[in-house]
């Protein structure tokens, strides 16, 4: 042996004998206890950075330590390669396909990762890029839109005008797309959704399955769906049939409701303002909210702006009229698209009153004080009493909510409802590099799926990529024209591709039979592995990937596909890595190449101290003088 650590013999004497030996591939079935650990799969970049190798080498650590342990293991990699990077890097450098440009990030990344030495089994390996994976992305499609959770109806959308396609209500942070910053803009379009609403009790009454998840995950899931419990009530419109119906959670403060807003795109405007003399000053007002991002209209610190429509509704408790109006501040999205005010009871409601003078009406009380409107400074928005309130008067504001309800309910003019704050999964794109929707529009059979013998439908490669906001494919009549399979006659494809998080849904069944070619997976493979045992990824996927993930699993096991009812059975969300207090980023200058110190001091090396400088779950602040310390002690060692 030599006397000095020779750590590049070393590794690659060993890691070409675990190639030899296929030393990390895995029988589908055995005797031993499996143990299926996985790490969240990268988007292929086209070079690791310090997250991926603290991520990888966790889930490396306990791999390796159920083998061990005597567990049949199976701890497998893929990636997840279709996405916007790969086209925005088509249309920088011109000359270059994203199908090129990700393969080649592809083969680099997974040299990278053999040199770090982690156990995967790479039989296994697949991108979802690959028709023979994204076949099976498509079949999925058409099992949702089968059962009807698959849908496209015209809506307000977010649009981020650099990338020039839909996101996601979870892909918009602080007002601004996820991937390049830019502020978001509302846009009217039709697009395709997946009811996750559907699943909206399931999912929330499922985290009780979840005891090896975070705390702190499952609070953001929680919050992000957003059960309410509430009533919806009816406001007549003073002289016609219309009715204006409102949710609240606080049907005891009914009695003081002092005017009514709706949202600008509430349907029931265009009606109300049609002929009145402030129809062109109100359209103008809607055009301007509209230009609005959601993040805006909604924050607190956005100024609330609101013009009466001259119309008025009536309370159905007291029969008095209430002043209606538009404001920037609701949106048609939420709830039923329309606020009650209570000034005296809502801070918000309180700090709009007094802009615009509408009465302040106090109908709670607490206990041993009284509130008088024109010396409040602020709204009471705490238990107490009924005041002001007909017959309800001296009932613990608690025990009105359910009385009014009952009572609205008794006269026909409310009813108890649940509202939840998570809305359909968006899912239609309008660039090129997805997976295309597999339906097709004729003019006399209308919207057909696309026969499962015939999928995948394939991507064309000559695509021109301008980002116009049309998606690319609409450019190419060759694969726009196509027959319809039901008729015979002219049909042309739908030209959207799918939001990525759909092919990163269900990744984690493909591994369990990755060349299966007579469905997505073998039943008796998925059977044998799922659920994941441990799975290792970024706190970032609370609500988008992992959200996305436990809707798919209760799909497919209603579909009797699976047998798990939810994907993951622990969940590790390692912190992340930072350098000088930051995370780590090229436009800081404070990125550590994980090439560089695999050269200068072996992959054990950044290994070790990637697992030993801080706890998985904490966040990890880079030293190089903790990296050479490592080096030094493998040394010793030696």
């Amino acid at each position: 042996m030599k006397a000095k650590y020779d750590f590049n013999a070393v590794e690659i004497k060993w890691q070409d004998r675990w190639v030899e030996n296929e030393l990390y591939a895995v029988p589908d079935f055995s005797d031993r206890p499996k143990y299926y650990c996985l790490e969240m799969f990268p988007y292929p970049s086209g070079k690791l950075h310090m997250g991926h190798v603290r991520n990888y080498s966790i889930g490396d650590v306990v791999a390796r330590f159920k083998t061990m342990r005597g567990m049949h293991v199976l701890h497998p990699m893929g990636w997840d390669a279709f996405g916007l990077p790969a086209e925005n890097a088509a249309i920088k450098h011109g000359g270059i396909h994203p199908a090129d440009w990700t393969i080649d990030n592809i083969k680099n990344m997974r040299e990278q990762l053999k040199q770090l030495g982690i156990s995967y089994d790479w039989n296994r390996e697949f991108a979802t890029c690959d028709p023979e994976y994204y076949r099976w992305t498509q079949w999925l499609f058409l099992q949702l839109y089968h059962q009807g959770l698959a849908y496209k109806k015209l809506s307000a959308v977010n649009w981020c005008p650099d990338c020039a396609t839909v996101l996601a209500n979870e892909q918009v942070v602080n007002g601004g797309c996820e991937r390049c910053k830019k502020t978001v803009e509302r846009r009217e379009l039709a697009q395709w959704f997946f009811k996750i609403t559907d699943y909206a009790d399931r999912l929330l009454q499922d985290m009780e399955l979840l005891e090896g998840w975070p705390e702190k995950v499952k609070i953001m899931q929680e919050n992000w769906i957003g059960r309410s419990e509430g009533a919806e009530i009816d406001f007549k419109i003073d002289g016609a049939k219309d009715i204006v119906t409102v949710y609240t959670t606080r049907p005891d403060t009914v009695f003081g409701v002092t005017y009514m807003v709706l949202a600008p795109e509430h349907p029931l405007v265009e009606k109300l303002i049609a002929g009145s003399e402030k129809e062109e000053q109100i359209r103008e007002f809607i055009h301007k909210v509209k230009s609005l991002s959601e993040i805006d209209r909604t924050s607190t610190e956005v100024e609330k702006i609101g013009l009466p429509l001259g119309v008025n509704c009536i309370n159905p408790l007291t029969g008095g009229k209430i002043p209606v109006l538009i404001a920037n501040y609701v949106l048609l999205e939420y709830g039923t698209g329309c606020v009650m005010g209570v000034p005296a009871h809502d801070q918000r409601d309180f700090e709009f009153a007094r802009k615009y003078n509408f009465p302040v009406r106090v109908v709670i009380q607490p206990a041993g004080i009284e509130l008088k409107q024109e010396e409040m400074q602020s709204a009471y928005e705490k238990e107490g009493f009924l005041v002001n309130s007909g017959d309800f008067n001296g009932l613990p504001n608690k025990e009105a909510i359910r009385a009014i309800t009952v009572y609205l309910e008794e006269k026909r003019q409310g009813r108890f409802r649940v509202t939840y704050r998570l809305r359909d999964w968006l899912i239609s794109r309008q660039r090129y590099w997805g997976a295309p929707i597999p339906i097709i529009y004729c003019d006399v059979c209308g919207v057909v799926p696309v026969p499962e013998k015939e999928l995948p439908v394939l991507l064309p490669m000559n695509v021109e990529f301008k980002p116009t906001g049309q998606p690319p494919l609409a450019d190419r009549p060759d694969f726009v024209n196509t027959t319809c399979p039901n008729c015979g006659g002219p049909g042309k494809r739908e030209t959207d591709t799918m939001d990525t998080f759909m092919c990163s849904s269900w990744y984690y069944y493909r591994y369990t039979s990755p060349r299966e070619t007579e469905g997505p997976w073998d039943k008796a493979k998925v059977d044998y592995w799922l659920p994941v045992d441990q799975y290792i990824g970024g706190v970032e996927h609370a609500i988008l990937h992992l959200l996305y993930s436990r809707f798919f699993t209760k799909v497919l096991y209603d579909l009797g596909l699976v047998s798990n009812q939810e994907p993951f059975t622990k969940l590790l969300t390692q912190g992340m890595v930072l350098k000088d207090g930051a995370k780590m980023s090229k436009s800081k200058g404070n990125v550590v190449s994980p090439e560089d110190i695999i050269v200068r001091f072996g992959a054990d090396t950044a290994r070790m101290f990637i697992l030993f400088a801080a706890p998985p779950e904490r966040d990890l602040e880079w030293s190089d003088q903790g990296v050479e310390g490592c080096f030094r002690f493998l040394n010793r060692v030696w």
